[in-house]
C-alpha cells in the first residue's frame, strides 16, 4: 500500500468512527460479528497475539474479511484512541470503499502460531 492509499485508509477509518460506521476494540468487534453487523475488520499487524487470538478466529469462522491495517498506534490515532488492535466496519458503503483500496487480507493468526510451534 503506497503512502496515498495509507492516508486514505486512515481518513476513511476516522470518518467511520466519527460517523458511527466503524467500531473500535476487540470486544466491540466480537459483539458486532456475533450479531451479524460486521462487514469488514481492520487488524493491526503489531497488536498483541492475545488480542488477535480473541477476535481473528471468530471473524474467520464467520467469513468476515480481515485486512492487515497500519500499526496499532496509527490505527488508534485514526480512531481517536491511543492504540487499537482491531477496528470493525459496520457500514456497508464504508467497507466497500476500504476494500477498493485493495489492502491484502490478513492470514489467520492460528496458522502463524502452528508454523512457529
Amino acid at each position: 500500500m503506497d503512502a496515498a492509499q495509507h492516508r486514505k485508509l486512515l481518513g476513511l477509518i476516522g470518518l467511520g468512527v466519527r460517523g458511527r460506521g466503524a467500531i473500535v476494540g476487540v470486544q466491540q468487534v466480537r459483539e458486532a460479528a456475533r450479531r451479524g453487523k460486521l462487514h469488514l475488520a481492520i487488524a493491526a499487524p503489531d497488536a498483541s497475539s492475545n488480542s488477535l487470538d480473541k477476535v481473528l478466529p471468530l471473524l474467520h469462522a464467520r467469513g468476515i474479511t480481515v485486512i492487515a491495517g497500519p500499526p496499532a498506534i496509527e490505527l488508534g490515532s485514526a480512531a481517536g484512541r491511543e492504540t487499537a488492535a482491531v477496528i470493525g466496519i459496520v457500514d456497508k458503503g464504508l467497507a466497500k470503499g476500504i476494500r477498493a483500496l485493495s489492502p491484502e487480507p490478513m492470514r489467520d493468526v492460528r496458522q502463524d502460531l502452528e508454523e512457529q510451534g
